[in-house]
């Protein structure tokens, strides 16, 4: 198929998505269909036919194109007179959903590259248990759990683990060559993450974290031994006892608990144990911030797991991108946005008190990256130490917040995420135009 033709075929697929909806408004307007249940024909439509993408096209580049297009159509369609918005946006909660789902696509194909299955999986869970779940808790959901903009229903979530069990065992199966154990093993535990994941999300964040954690889950251990697959399952229930028993003390709601739970499973499951310690302190420092500095956003809690998962989803898509290890940068990065928060945390004290403390959880910090570099391979300290580059971000981190802590009052995790992204980004640009990578 040539150029011209995959880029009809992207054109015709957006008019595709277009049709749907528009069948979808109208049989709603002669049956009497609500909108939730409008938008999951919708989610399940595009769904089927996004999974169906890479036989569609011989290159990549016309899906990225259509995802790219399928942005600014979901854009379009929220603005206030869109007759067909009203199929997405019509249920009275806020949601990001379509947004995550397009963009979702896009990074799913891009990371899975030649081991299919690591697309279709996740796509296919997204597409058919997700919008089962919602279904049936809808339609018969009688025991229910609170969630910070809502609830959700026992029995969605039995359906939903049910379904994704379902799917992992068929395309595990049929896409790959794991031995039978392997594959009940880890359908059991792709069920359960994803259960997890669907019951913890709000505002449509499902549609990234539900895919992208399947995707990275499956990758970084679908090859492993079952000993090691029954730890790891292990790992994950001792993670949601402790939380359980640990909120109360933090005063974490019971929702972003399992949040917690999740982050930090995903942290640790797919990647070194040394790489995880700043995301997870990153965790920690904000639990002291928000107590001892209170920040005025609605749900905190969610906004910090929300910025840590895109810091993480970020650098993995731009290191595979470049073929530049990114993990030293993410660590940076995530040591930044963990000092930010202990500056905010001890605003409250004396000046003398603050400067003592914040040198000595910056001398630790530092302490605490070289150990992490020199356990690392060299292939992921390609660039070195950074010392400079570490310097910007402490100052940037440290300073604004502790000169103008009322300027984080609001929108906390989004403004430090800044700040310590910043520094490591650029560097991290930088040295690869140095290589020649963006020539």
């Amino acid at each position: 198929m040539n150029n011209a033709l995959q880029i009809a075929l992207a054109l015709g697929s957006v008019a595709v998505l277009l049709g749907l909806m528009a069948v979808v408004r109208h049989l709603a307007a002669l049956w009497h269909i609500g909108p939730e249940v409008q938008r999951k024909l919708v989610h399940i439509g595009t769904g089927l036919y996004a999974i169906m993408l890479p036989w569609l096209f011989p290159d990549r580049w016309p899906i990225y194109m259509l995802v790219g297009l399928t942005l600014l159509v979901m854009l379009v369609l929220r603005l206030p007179n869109s007759g067909l918005g009203r199929t997405l946006h019509g249920v009275e909660r806020q949601s990001y959903g379509d947004f995550l789902l397009a963009i979702s696509v896009g990074l799913c194909l891009f990371l899975a590259e030649d081991q299919i299955f690591l697309y279709v999986l996740p796509i296919a869970v997204l597409t058919l248990a997700d919008a089962a779940a919602a279904l049936a808790g809808s339609t018969y959901g009688t025991r229910f759990f609170k969630i910070e903009e809502g609830e959700k229903s026992i029995e969605g979530s039995t359906v939903f683990f049910a379904v994704t069990l379902l799917i992992a065992i068929l395309c595990l199966m049929l896409m790959t060559g794991l031995p039978p154990l392997n594959i009940i093993v880890l359908s059991v535990m792709v069920a359960a993450f994803g259960t997890f994941v669907e019951a913890v999300s709000w505002r449509g964040f499902d549609n990234m974290f539900l895919p992208l954690g399947l995707l990275i889950f499956l990758a970084v251990h679908a090859n492993d031994p079952l000993p090691d697959l029954l730890a790891l399952a292990s790992f994950f229930a001792t993670c949601i006892v402790a939380f359980k028993l640990v909120a109360p003390q933090l005063g974490l709601t019971a929702h972003a608990a399992r949040v917690y739970v999740t982050a930090v499973f995903l942290v640790i499951a797919v990647t070194a144990i040394q790489n995880a310690i700043f995301p997870i302190l990153v965790l920690a420092a904000h639990a002291w911030s928000r107590t001892t500095t209170p920040s005025q956003s609605q749900y905190p809690d969610l906004d910090i797991v929300v910025g840590l998962a895109m810091i993480s989803f970020g650098w993995l898509v731009l290191g595979n991108a470049t073929q530049w290890n990114a993990v030293s940068f993410y660590g940076m990065t995530a040591m930044g946005l963990m000092l930010g928060f202990c500056a905010l945390a001890v605003t409250g004290q004396r000046v003398l008190v603050r400067v003592i403390t914040l040198t000595a959880i910056v001398a630790g910090a530092c302490l605490l990256r070289m150990i992490i570099l020199q356990l690392n391979p060299d292939g992921t300290n390609w660039n070195g130490m950074m010392w400079p580059a570490v310097a910007g971000m402490a100052m940037l981190t440290l300073g604004l917040p502790s000169l103008w802590p009322v300027a984080f009052a609001q929108a906390r995790v989004a403004k430090l995420t800044l700040l310590a992204l910043a520094p490591p980004l650029v560097t991290y640009l930088h040295a690869i135009y140095s290589a020649g990578v963006l020539y």
